[in-house]
């Protein structure tokens, strides 16, 4: 996967340890979000994230990414490929910087994904949302993505597969 093609608007980069700060402070302001799906983000549950894999996946299939605007970090997304099958890119967690929210930089973030990961192959993105969380099944549904019909219960809440075929 080529993650610099992700965006037109936003350089990307896979994020690292150096990075924690800035991904905490993102995290810190979707309070909503964490209502939802505790508990909130410290830097620890943030690492245990950027290390997590689904079953039968490795290491290279994943991508702990920033959007950058400048030096600013825009929107984070956990991303891996071929998950749960082939030319299916799964989205782990996105997550806009609030400042940036309500302004069309999700959406637009998520519109030029889609557009380069049909670009390189993938047929479409999946991903889950805690049952109940108006904010995010409305992002979500307003960028394309429909539920599949699929929950799986969480430690927390119940998750609701959705996809976009591309």
């Amino acid at each position: 996967m080529i993650i610099k093609n992700l965006s037109s608007r936003y350089s990307v980069r896979t994020l690292g340890k150096e990075d924690m700060d800035s991904i905490l402070d993102l995290c810190s302001g979707n309070a909503l979000f964490y209502r939802y799906h505790p508990p909130f983000a410290t830097k620890e549950s943030i690492w245990q994230d950027m290390n997590a894999l689904p079953p039968g996946k490795e290491q290279g299939d994943k991508f702990y990414i920033g959007f950058f605007q400048g030096t600013q970090l825009a929107a984070i997304m956990d991303l891996i490929a071929d998950y749960p099958s082939a030319q299916t890119a799964f989205i782990g967690l996105f997550m806009v910087a609030k400042p940036l929210q309500g302004k069309g930089a999700g959406s637009a973030i998520i519109h030029d994904c889609a557009r380069s990961l049909s670009r390189q192959g993938f047929q479409k993105i999946r991903l889950a949302i805690d049952k109940g969380n108006p904010q995010s099944e409305a992002f979500w549904r307003r960028n394309g993505f429909l539920p599949t019909g699929e929950e799986f219960p969480g430690e927390f809440s119940v998750y609701v597969l959705m996809e976009q075929l591309l």
